[in-house]
């Protein structure tokens, strides 16, 4: 089916939903059957006014694209979810015909399906609309708008509104490959049932123990997983990102994911001591410039580093480098003693992690570091950079140029000779890859060989673009918890909410405290499931009294939804929120949801207070004359509507606690690469990047590609397909991560590949 044309696929989704409505229009009354005809009238109706959007950003994308060679876009990522969406109802479509006269047809579940999918296909048809109103107001060829930020908080604002929940239940993942589709379910689970003792400040151990009891409801209830989903992303500030984001350095979790990972000989964690050292100018090696240590925010601090090797090369047992190693405990006795030293190797690679600028470290990613240094043979220098909120920009930066420079200068005891120097990191990783190589250039020190980076953020600002619109759908990445990361780094989440007592213990500190409480968990966590339990089966029998004029199905999800949730309290100074935004369009009708969404059919719909596609109809005269006044100042037109009797879902979840404007220091060329001059561009050396098709940020790699080569800098771009953001570290789930990691491996061997005539060509 994904081979078919759009033409093609969207006429046999109709002609199929028009047969399937037709049968079940002829079999009489009933709740099912009714409900079942109605979904197919939703799906035709949806194809067909979703069809001339798709052909239209087809029709365009190309012109996105940074080569003929390299098809890859934000907009190219809209259609292909779409289509991805429309094959699954095309084929769920099929089977409905195929089926549905045969007595084990499940009526009940493929109904459930089929809505949900029309729910996904909808909101899908309000994203391209969106992307055709970037189209008009983005300057010709670029994914990124620049010009006035208050047409972007008007996009945001708008944006953020609309409902999420229906791609985090069913629909989950459902445009990735399907390898992945069970672990997306196992973190969605995992992360709601973690958000629920988040509430209630437990955290460590006690949680992992608590969520394996709690989880069972919203596995078995998708409905319930999904809104549950969407609340957590809207309400929960950047302390719970970090926090279920660090989850895997738990020391049972992160040895679990070591016994999996390659045998390396070498493992330690180093403290590089804050002191003052000459580095030699590039331009005159007689010349030196002295690299303070970090000195930002926290004052001048050691800077953690861990290094790893497949074989204990020499200098890396050296009592130089032993003095400098900080004790992990059982881990540090990775050093395996060897009877004969390997020499040193003539590369070395410098790796900075991911996590948002706010969580993990290298032990998060070292499964995949220590594959890395098996393959390649290489030491790898990978830094424990400080993290937001409580160190914003610009520590992290200033501790891994520390460290890369003392890389640099003290290679030899890393079991290097330096000759090929690479840096590589992925996401946010990737930015201080670049944003490190620029300030080595503006120090006059040497820059590395080059650069590999796997789906970088190199535009830290809350922008809009058309692979932004994706953060709608992405259970990884969705567009308020980049908000909150970037919000975090630029000092926008200065606020540290967490407990005095539970900060002083630490992470391991935590662990051992949340043992003793473990067997207490285990007998409240066991007890509230079987109260969940019992709550769902008296929900569901209450169920089956609903009145069968209601219009959709009432799901253990509403109600559960209908009760009153404590308000979450907002700060004014850390976060504009959307307090002012009507969402009632959305609210009143949560219990009572229509599956197509005519105007006929769904009713007047309360635009928000400000609107990006919306119509004012109805809105105060004096909102329409401050419409008016603000299009007249921006010289764009912020109001625009959807076509006639079309209305996108609304959020039913409340106002979202994400910061909407962009700090003024976003725009810090060492914080957003993209926008640095092209002077400072130039001193890049060689990049590598590779990207994901699907990734809320691909627009960043598109766009920083094509500024490198207008600028006459090599610079490769390879965009992997149907994988989320982060393969990285879920190399080990399926083959096509572990091909799209082995393409980052590929890169990194073309960088440390001394440059001669007797190579073949790349």
């Amino acid at each position: 089916m994904h081979s078919m044309d759009l033409h093609t696929m969207t006429q046999s989704l109709v002609t199929l939903a028009e047969d399937n409505m037709a049968f079940f229009l002829s079999q009489g009354p009933g709740e099912t059957v009714r409900r079942l005809s109605r979904v197919f009238a939703g799906i035709r109706e949806q194809a067909l006014g979703l069809e001339p959007a798709l052909g239209h950003l087809l029709g365009v994308a190309h012109l996105f694209d940074l080569d003929a060679e390299t098809p890859a876009n934000g907009y190219r990522s809209l259609v292909h979810t779409a289509r991805c969406c429309l094959a699954h109802l095309l084929h769920k479509s099929r089977y409905v015909a195929s089926n549905r006269r045969s007595i084990f047809f499940r009526a009940s579940h493929n109904l459930a399906e089929l809505e949900a999918y029309l729910i996904a296909l909808t909101q899908l048809r309000a994203l391209t609309y969106y992307a055709q109103r970037l189209l008009t107001t983005n300057q010709p060829g670029e994914l990124f708008f620049e010009g006035d930020e208050g047409i972007t908080a008007d996009f945001l604002r708008e944006y953020v509104t609309l409902h999420k929940g229906c791609f985090y239940g069913r629909c989950l993942g459902f445009q990735f490959t399907p390898a992945i589709r069970p672990f997306l379910q196992t973190i969605s689970i995992g992360l709601v049932s973690f958000g629920e003792h988040y509430k209630r400040n437990e955290t460590g151990l006690s949680v992992a123990a608590s969520s394996l009891f709690t989880s069972g409801r919203f596995a078995i209830d998708p409905e319930l997983r999904g809104a549950e989903f969407e609340r957590i992303t809207q309400n929960l500030d950047v302390h719970f990102w970090k926090a279920f984001w660090n989850i895997t350095e738990i020391e049972v979790l992160s040895s679990l994911a070591n016994m999996a990972s390659a045998t390396v000989r070498v493992s330690r964690l180093l403290s590089l001591p804050p002191e003052a050292f000459e580095m030699p100018l590039i331009a005159d090696p007689k010349l030196t410039v002295t690299i303070s240590p970090p000195l930002a925010h926290t004052g001048p601090g050691p800077v953690l580093v861990r290094l790893i090797s497949y074989d204990l090369r020499e200098g890396q047992d050296s009592e130089e480098l032993s003095r400098l190693v900080k004790s992990e405990g059982p881990r540090s006795l990775d050093l395996w003693p060897r009877p004969q030293q390997a020499p040193r190797s003539q590369s070395l690679i410098v790796h900075f992690h991911g996590g948002g600028f706010v969580a993990q470290t290298s032990k998060s990613h070292e499964p995949y570091l220590k594959s890395w240094a098996q393959e390649l043979g290489v030491p790898i220098l990978s830094i424990d950079y400080s993290l937001a909120p409580e160190a914003p920009f610009p520590r992290a930066l200033e501790e891994c140029f520390y460290a890369y420079c003392w890389a640099v200068k003290h290679c030899a005891l890393l079991g290097s000779t330096g000759e090929r120097i690479c840096l590589a990191g992925d996401s946010a990783g990737g930015n201080l890859c670049f944003t490190v190589s620029l300030r080595a250039a503006a120090y006059g020190v040497r820059v590395p060989d080059g650069i590999m980076a796997a789906y970088p953020a190199t535009m830290l600002q809350s922008t809009a673009s058309p692979s932004r619109l994706m953060s709608l759908m992405d259970p990884l990445l969705p567009l308020s918890v980049l908000c909150k990361c970037v919000s975090a780094y630029a000092g926008g989440e200065t606020e540290d909410h967490s407990d005095s007592d539970q900060k002083a213990l630490g992470m391991m500190g935590l662990v051992r405290r949340d043992t003793a409480l473990l067997f207490r968990d285990l007998r409240l966590s066991a007890s509230s499931w079987l109260n969940s339990f019992l709550e769902l089966s008296g929900h569901k029998s209450h169920l089956k009294s609903v009145s069968m004029g209601e219009p959709m199905r009432r799901s253990v999800s509403e109600a559960a939804l209908a009760q009153p949730e404590d308000p979450l309290g907002t700060d004014p100074l850390k976060s504009l929120t959307l307090h002012d935004l009507s969402l009632r369009g959305s609210t009143e009708t949560s219990n009572t949801s229509e599956l197509s969404l005519s105007a006929e059919k769904l009713g007047p719909s309360t635009p928000s207070d400000v609107n990006f596609l919306l119509g004012s109809e109805g809105a105060p005269e004096e909102v329409e004359a401050q419409d008016e006044s603000n299009t007249k100042n921006r010289g764009h037109s912020v109001s625009a509507a959807f076509p006639e009797g079309f209305h996108p879902r609304r959020s039913s979840q409340g106002p979202t606690r994400m910061p909407l404007y962009s700090s003024p220091i976003a725009k810090n060329p060492f914080m957003s690469p993209l926008l640095a001059p092209d002077s400072m561009l130039q001193s890049l050396p060689p990049v590598h990047i590779v990207a994901c098709a699907l990734d809320p940020i691909l627009d960043d790699s598109v766009m920083f590609a094509r500024r490198l080569r207008n600028v006459g800098k090599p610079v490769t771009l390879r965009v992997v397909e149907d994988l989320p953001h982060g393969f990285l570290s879920l190399a080990a789930v399926c083959q096509e991560t572990r091909q799209a990691a082995a393409l980052c491996v590929e890169r990194i061997r073309l960088i440390l590949t001394p440059p001669g005539p007797s190579l073949p060509p790349v």
